[in-house]
């Protein structure tokens, strides 16, 4: 008789999906990368990744592609032919329509053709890129896993669809993100949910881009911001807060210019949609130089004591590896828990990452 193999319980599930990958460690030249994450129970709500865009994606053969359709698009489609593209059937439409000339064709073709040449170019860039993506639902338990996996999902569906229209993540990418964890008006009508009630998805999350000279462009949703180290100086740095654009967690500020807006519960409404200039950026100037991005089990982003604490920490650890620092302040994170038993407050311990970038 058969064995059947046992499957593993949602927890377990959840909680290795939820986990990095070590072997997905990018590795760019004077970037060195580690991160960890431990939840407060068997599973937890915190969740980061390392997007490692040459392992991940054949960005060679998205360039062919790219630089394939680029021809293709400006050949025009012989007499009595099907379409062959996207092009082709727009081209069909224009010539069906009463005020279609020639040039509107040769300006379309040439138009659609010359945005895949960019998208090559775009994608060309991902060789020196790597992508840190960190998402924290509210909780610490198998619901807010399943949120979190929600968000990774729905990154990674949007980030195929991205890669292939525009050749490297935007904001638009993001804002779909934002959308999807929104509340429908329809499902809490047909809940019978209030809007003053709390039983909704909620996560923040940040995710940046880094390039070998140092260079950070992120975007963020409710999430705590990142510190930078200077280790020259021993302390973090001072940074311009007016650059740093911070969006509410995902899902509760839907944009006016949203064509959707009305179909889902904000509780805010942004006067625009993302944009680059909402893009905000860190640069690590010197070697030696950290980014400390976590999750608020390590650090709120507002306690000055506790931040003190960890400024000491990291230069006592500076010169290690990333690997190194980020033990280090996991360390001193699951030390605090312990005071948090002691003292009966086992309610604010929370799931716990620490992601550390630094420049070499």
């Amino acid at each position: 008789m058969a064995m059947l193999s046992r499957e593993p319980p949602i927890d377990e599930y959840l909680r290795k999906r939820l986990m990095p990958v070590e072997g997905a460690i990018p590795h760019l030249p004077g970037i060195e990368m580690y991160g960890n994450s431990i939840p407060a129970g068997t599973v937890g709500g915190d969740l980061f990744e390392y997007i490692n865009f040459q392992q991940r994606y054949d960005i060679e053969a998205r360039i062919r592609q790219a630089l394939k359709r680029s021809k293709e698009f400006l050949e025009p489609l012989p007499a009595g032919f099907v379409p062959r593209n996207s092009v082709d059937d727009h081209v069909e439409w224009l010539k069906s329509r009463p005020d279609y000339t020639p040039n509107l064709e040769t300006e379309y073709r040439y138009a659609r053709s010359s945005e895949q040449v960019r998208i090559a170019e775009n994608l060309q860039q991902l060789h020196s890129t790597a992508g840190i993506l960190l998402v924290d639902a509210q909780g610490h338990g198998i619901i807010s896993a399943k949120i979190a996996s929600t968000v990774h999902d729905t990154f990674h569906a949007l980030m195929l669809a991205e890669l292939d229209s525009r050749g490297k993540t935007t904001p638009h990418l993001f804002e779909r993100i934002n959308l999807r964890l929104a509340q429908s008006v329809s499902a809490r009508n047909a809940l019978g949910r209030s809007e003053k009630e709390h039983a909704r998805e909620i996560a923040t999350m940040i995710y940046g881009e880094v390039r070998p000279n140092g260079h950070f462009r992120f975007v963020n949703f409710g999430h705590p911001p990142p510190l930078v180290f200077s280790a020259e100086n021993g302390t973090f740095r001072k940074i311009d807060e007016s650059r740093m654009v911070q969006f509410l967690a995902l899902g509760l500020q839907i944009a006016e210019d949203d064509p959707d807006r009305n179909r889902y519960f904000s509780m805010q409404v942004r006067q625009r949609r993302a944009n680059s200039s909402d893009i905000a950026e860190i640069d690590l100037m010197e070697p030696g130089d950290v980014l400390f991005l976590y999750s608020d089990g390590v650090y709120d982003g507002s306690d000055h004591d506790e931040r003190r604490q960890l400024e000491t920490l990291m230069r006592e650890h500076c010169l290690g590896s990333a690997r190194d620092i980020c033990a280090a302040l996991l360390e001193h994170a699951l030390s605090t828990d312990k005071y948090l038993q002691q003292t009966g407050e086992q309610d604010r311990i929370d799931d716990k990452t620490v992601f550390i970038i630094k420049h070499t």
